[in-house]
């Protein structure tokens, strides 16, 4: 080679990548194939952002459940201590409260049905406690649907970029790698994309739904004992 051949080809040379630029993948895609990449990496973004929220929240929950309780378990009077405290924005709180508003209306009357107080009374609880647990996996729905669906349509831009690199190789009539490399890697690049939604997405998913059922399951006890001490209640009047 020719030292002018040299120099016209080291600006090519020195404009070569030795690695793949992700920025430039998604600019050089098909218009289709870019909808699936924004559309997944929007995706992403709202998975993160539950996945922070979620955690955030529900410490929070957790903490000031686990504060209300300790405190509701050292009082005499549950009817005083509600009523001065009942309306915390917490999930024991709010579970407590629809008992003892149960509580209030089941024993104004002057005959008091025992039976049908208990009964209304794990009713309320229940009803209750199924409730806060529905609040806190509300968003959770987001993130199982992600998990799911991202890696097909990061399939679907996938074949989509790949047709595309066999419909140039038809109008160019050059079936080189180099014709069709690009586009391949491009359409691969959006299954990357599914992945890097889906991933993060299923493994939270999975670590937040045990984490709500285990607080599901300690509001039932919490339910559970305090539904116990108002039934001693009812034996004693």
């Amino acid at each position: 080679m020719t030292e002018l051949s040299l120099l016209a080809a080291a600006p090519a040379l020195a404009g070569a990548s030795d690695h793949l630029d992700p920025l430039k993948l998604f600019l050089d895609a098909d218009i289709v194939v870019q909808v699936v990449m924004a559309g997944l990496l929007l995706a992403s973004v709202w998975v993160w952002t539950i996945i922070i929220a979620f955690s955030v929240r529900f410490a929070g929950v957790k903490r000031r459940s686990a504060k209300f309780e300790d405190e509701f378990w050292k009082v005499d009077d549950f009817d005083a201590f509600m009523k001065e405290r009942g309306r915390r924005d917490i999930p024991s709180a709010r579970v407590a409260s629809s008992a003892m508003a149960e509580w209030r209306n089941s024993t104004r009357g002057k005959a008091l049905d025992r039976d049908g107080t208990r009964q209304r009374l794990a009713s309320a609880l229940e009803s209750q406690v199924a409730q806060e647990a529905d609040s806190l996996a509300d968003r959770l729905n987001f993130l199982a649907t992600v998990g799911s669906v991202a890696p097909f349509v990061g399939l679907f831009g996938t074949v989509w970029g790949i047709m595309n690199s066999f419909f140039q190789i038809g109008m160019q009539q050059n079936s080189s790698l180099a014709v069709v490399a690009p586009g391949i890697s491009e359409a691969l690049f959006a299954t990357a994309i599914g992945l890097f939604a889906a991933i993060p997405a299923v493994i939270a998913y999975n670590r937040f739904s045990h984490s709500v059922n285990s607080f599901e399951a300690k509001l039932n006890r919490f339910a559970d004992r305090f539904h116990a001490s108002l039934s001693r209640e009812l034996e004693r009047g």
